[in-house]
């Protein structure tokens, strides 16, 4: 006897990736040999070691979730679908370290591995983890002749109108960073974009290991063995990066995570985050990261977005503010300039060009994802809000962080 088991309702190895929010699959037998009744029953059980990733299982896409499930299968092949999601705060190490398990009783009928794929804090990165992520983003640079050059390219003053000084801000920069992962991913499957946590010390993040420390020019530099010494933007190698505070041992300048989700409870006041922690964050250095134009030259500048992205996630678990529709989730205004409205599609993705948009419009469609599909390749404003499906499932964007639950 034998099962054909499906995530994320796809046969591709690619979609065996999991967040904290349910993912529909689908299970059918394929053999039915031995069966002697028109339904077999089988469970269904997540097995991994006690530092891989764990699951567990749904019937339907709300309700409670269980270590285990019980099913029955139809002998004459049709499929029967339920619901997995990574167990919070278990995400996994490495890629297929939590098996999906199918029994008959107490014989495995069928087994797939996944992978509970969760953005983390750089600091506590596994060097294997850490690895894969530079690896994957050194490959995306590819000695500045990579695709991360649009990436570069959708992120300068032309572009600025775009992404910063208005309410779609936060938006706009999760799209961006949610692209970029998906690049990442499309080189390495296990990969998931961590964050800075800048209100703390990660001495684990500024090392010759990670991303490289700073000599008194701003100039950094690596160990011989990560690949961002290869690092090339703007046809000039390396990176500059000066720090205003002790990197190894101190958090960088603004306000504490606990001061950013008191800011308010309606967008509205909570974007004013946009000035601090996350200018401060940008300004507690010298070099690339501190200015608009030249930021996104730093590979850094993506964890610390990670970050100020992050926050926004924890601020609308906190206050429920996931749903489009509801005035405190964003800050609609005729007033807003284009682009930061919600039912407004967001540049470059749109591909549209000529004022008030930039003149140019890098990289094309934002990239697909075998897991989900959304927010599609033109993504709108509201589009960005309802990232864990919680308002309509078909809304998963596909990633989650490893402190903020499932809400």
């Amino acid at each position: 006897m034998t099962v054909d088991l499906q995530i994320n309702n796809s046969a591709s190895p690619r979609a065996r990736y999991l967040t904290w929010a349910p993912s529909p699959c689908r299970i059918r037998l394929t053999d039915p040999s031995g069966a002697s009744t028109p339904v077999v029953n089988v469970t269904l059980t997540g097995r991994s070691g006690a530092t891989a990733g764990s699951v567990v299982f749904r019937k339907t896409a709300t309700g409670s979730s269980s270590t285990s499930l019980s099913l029955q299968l139809p002998i004459d092949g049709a499929s029967v679908p339920f619901f997995v999601l990574g167990r919070f705060g278990q995400p996994s190490v490495s890629d297929g370290d939590v098996d999906i398990e199918v029994r008959d009783g107490t014989t495995v009928i069928g087994r797939l591995p996944a992978m509970v794929r969760i953005r983390k804090n750089a600091n506590t990165l596994t060097p294997a983890e850490r690895d894969r992520f530079l690896s994957a983003f050194a490959q995306l640079n590819d000695q500045g002749h990579g695709r991360f050059v649009d990436f570069r390219n959708m992120h300068t003053n032309a572009g600025s109108p775009q992404a910063h000084g208005a309410p779609g801000f936060l938006p706009w920069h999760r799209a961006y960073l949610l692209d970029l992962e998906r690049e990442l991913q499309a080189i390495d499957s296990s990969v998931a974009l961590p964050y800075w946590r800048f209100d703390q010390a990660a001495p684990n993040l500024f090392t010759p290991d990670f991303m490289g420390v700073s000599d008194q020019f701003g100039t950094v530099s690596f160990n011989a063995n990560n690949p961002l010494q290869f690092w090339v933007t703007d046809g000039v190698p390396g990176i500059n990066r000066r720090p205003f505070f002790d990197a190894a041992a101190d958090s960088a300048s603004g306000m504490t995570e606990a001061q950013t989700l008191a800011l308010g409870n309606r967008y509205a006041s909570f974007e004013d985050m946009e000035g601090n922690p996350h200018g401060f964050a940008h300004t507690s250095f010298g070099g690339f990261i501190s200015s608009i134009p030249t930021a996104a030259r730093d590979p850094l500048f993506f964890l610390l977005h990670a970050n100020v992205d992050r926050l926004w996630a924890k601020w609308q678990r906190r206050f429920d503010r996931f749903d489009s529709t509801v005035a405190a989730s964003f800050d609609s205004n005729p007033s807003n300039p284009i682009g930061h409205n919600l039912p407004d599609t967001m540049w470059p993705w749109n591909g549209i060009t000529g004022p008030p948009r930039p003149p140019t419009a890098p990289g094309g469609g934002l990239a697909n994802s075998p897991s989900v599909n959304a927010p599609g390749p033109q993504p709108r404003v509201q589009d960005c809000l309802d990232y864990q499906g919680r308002i309509d499932a078909a809304a998963q964007l596909g990633f989650d962080y490893d402190d903020v639950q499932l809400s």
